[in-house]
């Protein structure tokens, strides 16, 4: 196949989705492949310690392969194949042969070097710095300093490493879709709510049950996330929750999608690595592309635990006495099966809150107008729909366009928000088509706008209903807006630091959970909060209610998150592979620091009155009694309803133009902690990020 008449390798502004196949895969990748390899060799011939003689055509070196593998990735975790794997598997070891040529090249190495011990140095900008320690020290860990033999075994690590990471994937993929659980008894699916029960119906309909309702089934639960949630939520019958989250939990853990020895041998690998490069272990490796060290993860990790745990025994108890209460069999021996089910139980009392019944206030069309509407105030940006402009890879998707205040578009991005489990990976996920950059422009001179993947597991329409969500699916959805904001509105030309390149991973989280944070300001969430019929905004008092509602059952939920974090730095520092235990991830709790002590920025700004605030975190302490004393919800209501609007929002746009000029604008270009001084004038601090969470004694909070 000619190298113009492959899709992969056309010329394209938009990625032509609709016509990609898996066999254009292995043609492009090779023919790519042959072309970058040609380009490097002469760059290694020609390379100067200059910018257009060694950063401009590395970057167009590089770019040309992250937006191809970029796009073959992509349709991977959203239009997964027998056929699309085969072509990956075949043609992955060629492309990382490529990176490791690449990463490993001296030329290149010797020449960033000399950039940085030039006269010039001291000249060069903050973002033209960043680029060159990072290349220096990726071409460090890429092992471009190693000796013959140590590269080569090296370079073999790194080709197992990247087999092993891909068939993980499609293992957990295939365990997900293998299982499926077909229900004709309506008593074992007692509890389940309208929108569950219409899902699993509709699931049995391909599978030769066209006649299948909600009322009398059959019903087919699968592992997606919206029907996981909800057996585990809302099932009555123990015995199903049981075999659901056993499924579950148990996904890709024998037989042929068996993950557990690949996961023994990821971590035998790593550490191999680790100690090719001169590391202790592979943890020592991963903190040197991230802000924090080992002992300060560790020292915020124990600060955390020591401020949760009373807090999450207190959890516990409180758990066991309303199953008790409940006269349940359970109570005195309470499995991970019946802790999401008895805590929704007593959640629904205790705020007079069912997650279920306030799904029709939060259909997916009104959620985003929100959400637009909250960008376009904080950041001064419109975001029209620009279906048709772009092609997409499943009709669900939907394509926006992004523009300044004058009208310009300054970015473009698409949206595919509903669960596939028969060929979309689970989760929710930002990825980048392209970067900002002027190099990797067409003509050179212009700059070439970001383009951007939102990919979410939403709960999908049924029926002539919307896709009704709940407020975790909200969370999500705001949480992935975050991370594209910071891809979309980069104001970095140099591609190597645009978006969120060259910023340590352990503060990427920082937009996408300040962006969440705004879920649970009152004004935002009455904004999205609306009857999908109706057009009714949310009862105030339910908005309340799911407000004081945040910081129910937080010290168990920041335990189990902890431990997450704990087992990860186990396996990747004292752990010696060939034990049960698996792999979890830590780079998240610092970005939560951040991102709480940022949006706390905008409470000092005027969003929330102080007074008001330190009233609802005490009532948050005794929430039973306030929901009784309804004088006291008048109250807090009165406050809520004190202030002068108009200066409100001026202040809180000051504020987000600071956010937008800064977090969002800066990219890769400064280091993460400069940018979040420049933006709130001083260091972090863990307060604003316990406080949220309600685990701050009364009076700290208050």
């Amino acid at each position: 196949m000619a190298f113009e008449e492959n899709p992969l390798l056309m010329d394209f502004v938009f990625p032509p989705y609709d016509v990609i196949e898996p066999k254009h895969v292995r043609p492009a990748m090779k023919s790519l492949l042959k072309k970058l390899e040609s380009d490097l060799v002469e760059l290694e011939t020609t390379v100067e310690p200059t910018w257009p003689k060694l950063v401009e055509p590395l970057e167009k070196i590089t770019d040309q392969l992250r937006v191809v593998w970029g796009i073959v990735n992509h349709l991977n975790c959203v239009k997964d194949s027998s056929e699309l794997r085969s072509a990956i598997e075949e043609v992955q070891p060629e492309k990382v042969k490529f990176q490791l040529s690449l990463g490993q090249s001296k030329p290149i190495y010797n020449a960033f070097k000399a950039i940085r011990e030039s006269q010039d140095w001291e000249t060069l900008s903050d973002a033209h710095k960043r680029i060159v320690g990072a290349q220096i020290k990726e071409a460090v860990l890429n092992g471009v300093s190693l000796e013959e033999d140590k590269r080569e075994r090296f370079n073999e690590i790194q080709q197992e490493l990247e087999k092993l990471s891909q068939k993980f994937e499609a293992n957990i993929l295939d365990a997900t879709k293998s299982f499926e659980k077909f229900i004709t008894n309506k008593k074992e699916i007692e509890g389940l709510p309208f929108t569950a029960l219409a899902m699993a119906a509709q699931r049995a309909i391909p599978k030769g049950h066209e006649n299948a309702t909600v009322e009398n089934g059959p019903w087919v639960i699968t592992l997606d996330a919206p029907s996981y949630r909800s057996v585990m939520q809302h099932a009555r019958n123990r015995s199903l929750r049981e075999e659901v989250y056993r499924a579950y939990i148990t996904r890709a853990s024998s037989g042929d999608l068996n993950n557990t020895p690949i996961i023994d041998q990821i971590l035998k690998l790593r550490l191999e690595k680790a100690k090719l490069l001169g590391y202790t272990n592979y943890a020592e490796v991963s903190m040197e592309m991230k802000m924090a060290t080992i002992d300060k993860a560790e020292e915020l990790i124990e600060k955390l635990r020591s401020a949760s745990w009373n807090h999450a025994v207190q959890d516990m108890e409180d758990l066991v006495n309303f199953a008790k209460v409940q006269n349940a069999i359970e109570a005195n021996d309470l499995s991970h099966w019946d802790i999401n089910f008895w805590s929704e139980r007593l959640r629904e009392l205790r705020y007079d809150l069912n997650e279920e019944e306030l799904r029709p206030f939060f259909s997916l069309p009104k959620v985003i107008d929100g959400l637009f509407n909250l960008a376009k105030m904080l950041f001064e940006i419109d975001i029209d729909p620009a279906d048709g402009l772009a092609p997409v890879w499943n009709n669900d998707v939907r394509f926006y366009c992004v523009k300044d205040s004058s009208g310009i578009p300054v970015a473009y991005f698409y949206f595919d928000p509903y669960c596939r489990p028969s060929e979309k990976r689970g989760g929710a996920w930002v990825d980048e088509v392209v970067c900002r950059s002027r190099v990797s422009s067409h003509d050179g001179t212009s700059i070439r706008l970001p383009i951007t993947n939102i990919v979410c597991n939403q709960t999908p329409p049924v029926g002539d209903k919307p896709s009704l969500m709940t407020f975790r699916e909200v969370e999500a959805v705001f949480h992935e807006f975050g991370h594209a904001l910071q891809k979309m509105l980069t104001k970095q030309d140099e591609g190597f630091v645009s978006g969120n390149r060259g910023i340590e991973w352990d503060a990427v989280e920082l937009p996408s959970q300040f962006m969440e944070n705004w879920c649970y300001q009152k004004d935002t969430l009455m904004s999205i909060a609306k009857h999908y019929e109706t057009g009714e905004n949310l009862p105030e008092e339910a908005c309340l209610k799911l407000l004081f509602a945040r910081t129910f059952r937080a010290g168990s939920l920041m335990l189990r998150q902890l431990r997450y974090a704990s087992v990860d730095l186990e396996l990747h520092t004292k752990y010696i592979p060939g034990g049960p235990e698996s792999v979890y991830d830590i780079d998240q709790k610092w970005a939560e620091v951040l991102s709480a002590d940022a949006f706390s920025a905008f409470e000092e700004a005027g969003l929330d009155n102080d007074e008001v605030r330190a009233c609802g975190y005490k009532l948050v302490l005794h929430v039973k009694a306030m929901l009784a004393e309804n004088s006291l919800m008048l109250h807090i209501t009165a406050y809520l309803q004190r202030f002068d609007n108009s200066i409100l929002q001026q202040a809180v746009k000051v504020m987000g133009h600071k956010f937008r000029e800064t977090v969002l604008a800066l990219g890769g270009g400064k280091s993460p902690l400069e940018v979040f001084v420049l933006f709130r004038g001083r260091e972090p601090s863990p307060e604003a990020f316990l406080r949220y969470s309600g685990l701050l004694p009364a009076t700290a909070a208050a």
